[in-house]
């Protein structure tokens, strides 16, 4: 009820909220509970209250619904001591919450008429929602939807990551051209954390070491001179989807031990009195700070060991509350290094151990390789991290000694075992030897853990066959495959609503909790008139994008145009570029002969390029300087349009993805890991043009390869591209559509007044080498786009195919992922089912002092 003015009227008073179950939860205890948080927490009434009071009000009051759960999920893995998995990531790309906690909670519904009898609306509030800056791609994104799905599964696992204060970057473009500009995401507070300082960390860097003996003792070891920081951590509830379980993701923020300097403040001394907070908080201030300083090395050097010593040690303090020593602790803990940024485990773990735990050495090895896991994310040998010596044994001198130590112990074993290859223990060696002596990470992280997997049928076996060839030679059992996955409830439920309540009117619900009945949907791409509503769904899902690319561009498409969508992380090797050259090759082909009976179609881009990658950053400037061309021919029309999209993210990915036609996959045969972008177009009924290349192999197989555009050379194609000594002028003097299409990049056709703009990219594809094979691969793309062109023009068929790209994607929701990690790598790993945690709102007066001492310490 309101007054007359829409205030909420006086006797909304929530103190008397009671214990009810949430399929009884009404609107009303909703509305009253926002109501509370607007009083109490914010300190307003309805009159003063901004639109950020009443977001952050009933965004607490949404995560105050779970609290219950989250504390009963806790307390039930601890009484069970149940085995449990750390999944350790620089990066979560959650994305927005509210909508998603809706979901997983079942109250979408009681929340929208909630917000209605205030006079507010749920989608206006879930477009306000800041997203949170923890990520940057896939490899954030994947780490956030393996999260989701364990807490779905019921799994006990925990999230562990770093609080960044400004994320990655939000991207401005102008005049073209990217601009980065901080993502300040925490200014107005963020409603789904908790601090916990009760569970701050010392963390020590620098300094050296020295050696104490006594006698009759074992030398020991002493890190002294260190600087001395905090790990302060925050929690971050993940609500399973429709089960009680609700895990953590748990991020640490970085803080000065002394904050504060009173007596150099009162000396006078003002700056340097904060100098100490300052120089902490650096440590958490950004994601991936540019590499291309020194300084900026070392401060990505701090932040990965940030991340392991803040995380191993928290495991370390859990573990030893049911525990009185560490026998069982490989046994009741996985720890999953997401890439290689977290192989600083390894020697942490190896030091609480030995330094702290007080083990012997081979003890503390075989407790670490048990409990220690990694995945591999890539191929390029750039992107398996390297160290300087000089780095690591200045600012954690004792790891570095550890490091030579594990690294002694397994060239003995090497060299015992092969003697036969003089030149293995140079290869498998943590310790890269040259001018500069390099610490490879990713050798450290193989030989410190029990299981190592690649993240596709394809990229595990380039691994066994290349990067981690001598490895799997020295530990045969130690390599595996698990293919990534996407979350099909934010994937499918959440952004494409129309599409689930199509699927659910077709085939029920069984799909909700088990993705594989999507197969179901199969008999139905024969049905036209199921064919005509699904194509229906798609049509309004690409007016809505229409409408936004007008909002944020100013460019009007058309919906009724074949959208052709390529949005992930820019680099050479995803190829954005050879995307580029087909629409030159397209705007020329159109104006050479304006009657040519083509489908109208819409080239969408959206992608952030790394502030120091500056050929990516020119890619970025062609996309646009392509637009303001071709967007603006008269001769052109509807018929061609080419839109970026600015900051990308899980927000613009939501409104992306259900409206795509055509997905591109296109990257370089042999350097795509997986890919999860493909997962979700196809998922939301696009058909996919790619490569055979990471994932869009299983998929294609999934899918059927008659419903899928694979074109390009294949990895044995280039490996003979490569032993031939590969020359891009063979290619560029022999095709007259590549040598006119490259001309014109060359030239300042897009670059008015701006001659030369785009001869680094020219020179990339020609004098550079073209080292990710665009002009090989240019034929024969410009051959499938054909083939996509005429198929698109057969509306019954291109949604027969669509449709049975959804109803076969169910195998790579991230359910399945973290099924095959429980089989093959985390074998110790089962489902906690929760049954308690129904509570609306905290019960302190009943609460049970034993029971809150246990929630404490279960955390």
């Amino acid at each position: 009820m309101k007054t007359p003015n829409g205030a909420p009227t006086a006797h909304h008073d929530p103190t008397h909220l009671v214990r009810t179950r949430f399929e009884h939860v009404t609107a009303g205890q909703i509305r009253d509970l926002m109501l509370f948080h607007l009083k109490y927490n914010r300190g307003k009434d309805w009159r003063s209250a901004s639109d950020y009071d009443r977001l952050f009000s009933f965004a607490t009051a949404v995560r105050d619904l779970c609290v219950d759960r989250f504390i009963a999920t806790q307390r039930a893995y601890m009484d069970q001591d149940a085995s449990r998995v750390y999944y350790l990531s620089l990066e979560f790309l959650i994305g927005k919450l509210l909508g998603m906690n809706l979901l997983a909670l079942g109250i979408e519904q009681q929340a929208r008429e909630a917000l209605a009898e205030l006079g507010l609306e749920l989608d206006q509030m879930l477009a306000e929602e800041v997203e949170a800056g923890l990520g940057n791609g896939g490899l954030g994104r994947l780490a956030a939807c393996l999260l989701q799905s364990m807490a779905d599964l019921q799994l006990p696992a925990y999230g562990y990551g770093l609080r960044y204060e400004y994320g990655i970057f939000q991207q401005n473009i102008l005049d073209g051209w990217q601009q980065e500009i901080p993502d300040d995401w925490l200014t107005l507070s963020y409603p789904w954390e908790m601090a916990r300082p009760e569970y701050t960390l010392p963390v020590l860097v620098y300094g050296k070491l020295d050696t104490l003996r006594g006698r009759g003792r074992k030398a020991q070891t002493i890190w002294r001179d260190w600087r001395l920081f905090e790990g302060v951590p925050f929690d971050i509830p993940v609500i399973g989807y429709q089960v009680h379980n609700c895990n953590i993701l748990r991020l640490w923020s970085a803080h000065a031990s002394q904050k504060f300097r009173l007596d150099v403040f009162n000396e006078g001394e003002y700056v340097k009195s904060v100098e100490d907070q300052n120089w902490a908080q650096t440590v958490t201030k950004v994601l991936y700070p540019s590499d291309a300083t020194h300084h900026g090395r070392e401060l990505r050097l701090l932040q990965e060991y940030f991340l392991c010593t803040c995380a191993i040690r928290d495991i370390l303090r859990r573990y030893k509350k049911n525990h009185k020593d560490l026998d069982q602790f490989g046994a009741k803990n996985s720890i999953q290094l997401n890439d290689t940024h977290p192989a600083l485990a390894v020697p942490e773990l190896m030091r609480c151990l030995i330094d702290e735990e007080d083990l012997p050495y081979d003890r503390a090895w075989e407790i670490t390789v048990q409990t220690l896991s990694y995945t591999n994310h890539t191929l390029l040998p750039e992107a398996l991290e390297r160290w300087p010596v000089d780095l690591i044994n200045r600012v954690l001198p004792r790891h570095l000694q550890l490091i030579y130590e594990i690294n002694a112990r397994f060239l003995q074993h090497v060299e015992l075992q092969f003697n036969e290859d003089d030149d293995l223990a140079r290869r498998v060696s943590v310790i890269e030897e040259g001018p500069t002596r390099m610490v490879r990470m990713a050798n450290l992280a193989v030989i410190g853990s029990h299981r190592v997997n690649g993240v596709s049928a394809l990229h595990s076996e380039l691994l066994r066959q290349h990067v981690l060839r001598d490895f799997d030679r020295i530990y045969p059992e130690r390599l595996t495959n698990v293919t990534n996955g996407i979350d099909h409830g934010r994937w499918l439920l959440h952004c494409n609503p129309a599409l689930a309540a199509l699927l659910r009117d077709t085939i029920g619900s069984d799909w909700v909790r088990d993705p594989a009945r999507l197969e179901a949907l199969v008999p139905h791409a024969e049905d036209p008139e199921f064919r005509a509503r699904f194509r229906a769904v798609k049509q309004a899902n690409k007016e809505r994008l229409a409408a936004l690319i007008l909002e944020q561009t100013g460019y009007q498409v058309s919906p009724a145009a074949l959208f052709d969508v390529q949005v992930k992380r820019l680099h050479l090797y995803k190829r954005q570029l050879l995307n580029l050259l087909h629409i030159i090759y397209h705007y020329r082909r159109l104006l050479q002969h304006p009657d040519l009976d083509l489908a109208p179609r819409v080239y969408i881009f959206a992608a952030k390029a790394a502030p120091a990658y500056h050929a990516a950053k020119r890619v970025i400037k062609l996309v646009n300087s392509l637009a303001e061309t071709i967007n603006l021919d008269p001769v052109i029309g509807d018929r061609l349009k080419v839109i970026f999209l600015p900051d990308y993210n899980v927000s613009l990915a939501e409104r992306i993805i259900p409206a795509a036609d055509l997905s591109e996959q296109i990257s370089t045969a042999g350097f795509e890991a997986s890919g999860t972008g493909n997962m979700k177009l196809a998922l939301n009924g696009a058909l996919t043009i790619g490569t055979w290349d990471g994932a869009n192999i299983e998929m294609a197989e999934h899918v059927g390869l008659e419903n899928f555009f694979i074109f390009g050379q294949r990895v044995e194609d280039l490996q003979r591209l490569r032993a031939e000594d590969y020359s891009p002028w063979r290619w560029y003097d022999q095709d007259a559509d590549l040598r006119a299409t490259l001309d014109l990049l060359k030239g300042d056709a897009f670059a008015p007044g701006e001659p030369g703009l785009f001869h680094d990219l020219f020179n990339e594809l020609t004098y550079h080498g073209d080292r990710f094979f665009h002009l090989p691969d240019f034929r024969p793309y410009i051959e499938c786009q054909a083939t996509v062109d005429q198929l698109y023009r057969q509306p019954e068929e291109w949604t027969r195919r669509a449709v049975l790209n959804t109803a076969r994607m169910g195998w790579f929701s991230s359910d399945r992922t973290i099924r095959d990690y429980c089989e093959r790598v985390w074998k110790r790993l089962a489902p906690v089912p929760v049954t308690d945690g129904d509570c609306l709102f905290p019960q302190v007066c009943d609460a049970d002092p034993a029971a809150s001492a246990s929630d404490a310490q279960s955390r």
